[in-house]
């Protein structure tokens, strides 16, 4: 009876120590993480990255995204909601992770309509049109840039950004630093640092809302 006792004991015991070391992985997992973001939150955002909203708004959201991502399209319009729900209290960054083939074209483009003082309606036309320039996951430049030539934009000027400019520098610092913060999917996004890891809509709210 004795030695039942003591194995059952010592079953318990074991059972407490592992519990107990699996707590402690777990919370040291969390650390490292929050180590990590912290360490790598001054790339998060340029000098050069596009902000949209208040520049000293309590948070700072920021998306590694693609113009030819789909799910970008889809989140677009909720985050924007979320901004004018919380007026001046959050501020978006927008960082280039242009994962589909050819999507560089399409961010050269962007950012020569940045240029123009139109970022923000372009990114939106580029959504809406996806598409007509984006098949099977491959970007056709010159569909979009005819789509681009229906617009208000000044294709001139845009042309000549586009066979002058060094915006390639822009793009493969972004491509750099998503490599550096291992993200492998757009959108990701950031909300004061902290990465948003289950991706949905709710989560992303939540997350924002603990911020503010």
């Amino acid at each position: 009876m004795k030695n039942k006792k003591l194995i059952f004991s010592s079953i318990i015991a074991l059972f407490i120590l592992f519990i107990g070391a699996a707590y402690l992985y777990k919370e040291n997992r969390s650390s490292q993480t929050n180590k990590i973001t912290k360490e790598n939150t001054q790339i998060l955002k340029r000098d050069y990255s596009y902000v949209l909203g208040d520049k000293d708004a309590k948070v700072e959201l920021v998306e590694f995204f693609d113009p030819a991502c789909g799910s970008c399209a889809f989140f677009h319009p909720f985050v924007k909601k979320i901004m004018d729900k919380h007026k001046g209290d959050i501020k978006l960054v927008f960082r280039y992770a242009p994962f589909h083939k050819n999507s560089e074209y399409a961010v050269k483009m962007l950012e020569g309509a940045r240029e123009q003082g139109k970022f923000i309606e372009t990114l939106e036309f580029m959504y809406s049109t996806q598409g007509q320039w984006v098949q099977n996951h491959v970007v056709s430049a010159q569909t979009l840039y005819a789509l681009l030539a229906t617009t208000n934009l000044d294709m001139t000027r845009l042309a000549k950004f586009l066979n002058e400019s060094n915006v390639e520098k822009r793009v493969m610092q972004d491509l750099k630093d998503t490599e550096t913060l291992k993200i492998n999917k757009t959108p990701t996004y950031y909300v004061n640092g902290r990465i948003l890891e289950e991706f949905s809509l709710k989560s992303l709210e939540n997350l924002i809302n603990s911020e503010l």
